[in-house]
């Protein structure tokens, strides 16, 4: 599948752009004649695949589930649902990749085939709930059950990025408070010095500091991009990655509350699955893919190899050690009532409140370590000028 822009003119010589996806070229011309536009000029769009064409956010998934789940309880087909909302999207990738579902679906293709074809821009996740929505004919209850749940997510991803705002404004801030310190303040006060030779050995530390902030900054900003890049490219690497998401569940301090965001998504997203009528090994498989935590995959391969052999989920999960055992206990008292989707569903939300106190103390941790960096920095800098000071005050009164 292929994006394409163009730029036509329709019966009554009205100008109209947008964007169509279509198999090839011949497809698109194709459907621009089905449409009864008369084409000035088009282009592939860069992205060859329109999977990497655009890409749904958690908040436009919400509202697009919301809307349909809506209009199909309201009584209207799948068609006509889908045909109302690629009309409402707002912008033209988007509305390009709905209007291309409804005309496959127009055309008796399934939703989730439909869906399946542009992979890149819906999550699997997604993707799979309509597949069994469609199975179960209950379509309209899936669709509401998936807004929900990527409005929780995208409540989540919010409460994160607005605790973050005050760390990373006196991280920027601290950075240029120690910038300004090294490359303003300590160069007058070195000046001082008749004899280099007499500084104290603090004051010279800080003096070579401020020396190589002033003259090779640029060796500094090199070191910075390199470390950025060598572990953007190290996180490829399965061993390294591995490790790294292993110290954010089994890390000190930070790792339990990372587990607790963790285990709020898993339970909320188990518990969709497992109530749509999906498989138990299919829901263990996309509840631990969601996560994108590499360790949480590789452990949860046995997981899915022991339910497979007929053991139970709760001792499957308990023995891989990354939740904490009240949910396991909740698993285990969920599977042997015979109510673990709605257990899980209840779950899901106690953690998810657990999860936002978990964002907000893990900020708090981050604070404290920040304002500790800066006092430190800036007490060396007092430490290193003071001697300078004091001499020229000696002077002064001799």
């Amino acid at each position: 599948m292929k994006s394409y822009s163009y730029t036509a003119q329709d019966a009554k010589g009205k100008n109209v752009k947008s964007v169509i996806v279509a198999e090839n070229e011949q497809d698109f011309l194709a459907k621009m004649k089905e449409k009864g536009l008369f084409i000035k000029e088009y282009k592939e769009s860069d992205s060859s695949d329109s999977r990497s064409a655009y890409k749904f956010n958690t908040k436009e998934l919400a509202f697009n589930c919301r809307q349909l789940s809506s209009m199909l309880t309201s009584g209207l087909t799948l068609v006509k649902s889908i045909d109302i909302l690629y009309k409402e999207q707002e912008k033209d990738k988007a509305k390009a990749i709905w209007q291309d579902i409804y005309e496959n679906v127009q055309k008796g293709e399934s939703f989730s085939e439909s869906l399946q074809k542009h992979s890149g821009s819906f999550p699997d996740f997604l993707i799979s709930m309509v597949a069994a929505g469609e199975t179960s004919g209950s379509l309209d209850v899936i669709m509401q059950r998936m807004s929900d749940h990527y409005a929780k997510e995208n409540k989540l991803k919010n409460t994160i990025k607005g605790a973050m705002v005050y760390p990373i404004i006196l991280l920027v801030l601290c950075v240029v408070i120690v910038i300004f310190l090294f490359t303003f303040i300590m160069p007058t006060f070195i000046d001082m010095y008749d004899d280099p030779s007499t500084m104290p050995v603090l004051t010279k530390a800080m003096a070579a500091i401020s020396d190589f902030l002033r003259t090779k900054w640029y060796i500094l900003i090199a070191i910075v991009v390199g470390l950025a890049f060598g572990f953007v490219y190290a996180m490829k690497v399965p061993s390294f990655r591995l490790k790294v998401h292993r110290l954010m569940i089994k890390g000190p301090g930070f790792g339990p509350l990372v587990t607790k965001i963790y285990t709020g998504r898993f339970a909320r997203t188990l518990s969709s699955l497992y109530s749509s009528g999906i498989p138990m090994v299919e829901c263990l498989e996309r509840s631990a893919a969601i996560l994108g935590n590499a360790y949480i995959d590789q452990c949860f391969e046995d997981v899915v190899d022991e339910v497979k052999q007929g053991e139970s989920l709760s001792s499957a999960i308990t023995r891989t050690g990354i939740f904490e055992p009240m949910f396991c206990s909740i698993i285990f008292v969920g599977e042997e009532s015979g109510a673990l989707d709605s257990i899980l569903e209840k779950t899901s939300d106690y953690y998810e409140e657990e999860s936002d106190a978990a964002v907000q103390r893990l900020v708090s941790m981050i604070e404290p370590m920040l304002i500790i960096f800066l006092g430190v920095v800036i007490g060396m800098v007092v430490c290193g000028i003071y001697p300078a000071l004091y001499g020229s005050m000696e002077s002064i009164e001799g």
